[in-house]
């Protein structure tokens, strides 16, 4: 994401103008944009002109639009799926990969007049990368939008992972970026039982098969090329990941593909994983081998914390809290070490009940206050499986520094809500007498 201007003042008023050009600029402009803001962005319009005969003319308009925030969706373009037989057709093209497209529409009445466009007219503006998208937000900008600005700004990223989770006859493409874990391509080869083939020769004519569809689909799905890609990770239950393995860097070598060898020899870790499915990711992540080469990275710093509060919650309970009323009863005493909170509950964009904006202000409230207090905050993303497993516990949890007693906690609540109602009454009732 490039930062194109910026203006926002010592309370918060003012506006930021950002370009985006990939797939995780328009994650982090879904997390952003809420509604109310003002949205500016290129638009096409299709305008109805009437002649002077009354005749009627429509025509498309290139314009840019502004408009107040009412509803915002995005949504990753999911990972087709490959036979052995439509991969097979695509071995000896040398196209490139397709990349991955994801969309993000903003809807809402436009707020700016327009020539060609009325005041209140409703209008989706769909976002494209390279196209700048100015923000003005109404209630001012709070410290995390601040900091989800500035941190998209970094230079230097992209997929820092490539993942493929592989069963016997089953693959899954997966690359990771700071705050994304997209699946690029799945494939699918029908593998008989040894048991059921004689001399096990079907079995091996299939696994070959296989070896041959997921290589290509490595060469176009996994940009292993790509500097910023820091590892290749190949994971699998039994001993799959080892025959993938050796097949790739046999196949690389008959192809005279130097690159690829080269890649596969210095990047490829190689982990065990209870099942064959994406979700297994979050056993990749915590994967002593993962965690010595990507310790620095936020994604596995994610898997790290959330594996720590786990570990917690199964020690010693009094320390592991998690849900949005305990962990705030947490941190008005101080208590919480490390904060654990999803990038979900601070978006107030959809008209789910449980995501407003006075919801979202209480949530800044909570991140400011404990970071005041010095403890880590650590922000998940939901397009990861670290923080899809956070949000099944509402999104937000909290490691404490001492242990606490949650019914002696609320027991305490109670008595002090009980006081302030005693004390109420009784100046109610002097300032009747």
């Amino acid at each position: 994401m490039k930062l194109v201007g910026k203006y926002v003042d010592k309370n918060g008023a003012g506006y930021v103008n950002l370009r985006p050009e990939d797939d995780e600029d328009m994650w982090h402009l879904y997390n952003i944009i809420q509604q109310g803001d003002l949205v500016r962005a290129p638009a096409i319009r299709r305008v109805q002109n009437v002649s002077a005969t009354g005749s009627t003319e429509s025509h498309r308009v290139k314009l840019n639009l502004t408009i107040q925030v009412s509803r915002v969706e995005f949504s990753s373009s999911g990972a087709p799926s490959s036979s052995a037989d439509q991969a097979s057709s695509l071995v000896g093209s040398s196209s490139a990969a397709p990349t991955t497209t994801a969309a993000l529409h903003i809807s809402g009445p436009v707020a700016s007049e327009n020539r060609h466009v009325k005041m209140g007219a409703f209008h989706t503006l769909d976002i494209e990368s390279n196209r700048d998208v100015r923000i003005e937000k109404v209630d001012g900008w709070d410290s995390v939008a601040l900091a989800r600005v500035e941190e998209s700004c970094v230079p230097g990223r992209g997929a820092e992972v490539g993942a493929v989770v592989c069963g016997e006859g089953t693959a899954a493409f997966c690359l990771l970026s700071q705050h994304m874990t997209l699946v690029t391509h799945r494939i699918s080869v029908p593998i008989p039982r040894k048991a059921s083939a004689p001399g096990t020769s079907q079995y091996e004519k299939a696994m070959a098969r296989f070896h041959a569809t997921l290589y290509d689909a490595f060469v176009r799905h996994i940009p292993y090329t790509s500097p910023s890609l820091r590892a290749i990770v190949l994971a699998s239950p039994g001993w799959v990941r080892e025959g993938v393995f050796n097949a790739m860097m046999t196949e690389a070598g008959r192809r005279g593909d130097k690159i690829l060898s080269k890649a596969l020899r210095e990047k490829t870790v190689k982990v065990h994983i209870s099942s064959a499915h994406v979700h297994s990711l979050v056993e990749v992540l915590k994967s002593p081998e993962i965690v010595a080469q990507l310790k620095e990275t936020k994604f596995a710093r994610e898997g790290i914390v959330l594996d720590k509060f786990f570990k917690m919650l199964g020690a010693d309970e009094m320390r592991a809290w998690y849900g949005p009323d305990h962990v705030r009863l947490a941190a008005d005493r101080g208590a919480i070490g490390t904060l654990l909170i999803s990038d979900e509950l601070f978006r107030s964009s959809n008209s789910d009940s449980a995501s407003n904006p006075k919801l979202r202000k209480i949530y800044v409230e909570l991140v400011e206050g404990v970071q005041q207090k010095g403890a880590e905050v650590v922000m998940f993303s939901s397009m990861h499986e670290s923080g899809q497993q956070l949000n099944q516990l509402t999104g937000i949890a909290a490691i404490l520094t001492f242990p606490l007693d949650v019914e002696v906690v609320e027991a305490e609540e109670r008595e002090a809500r009980e006081e302030e109602r005693r004390q109420q009454e009784a100046k109610t009732l002097d300032g009747g007498g």
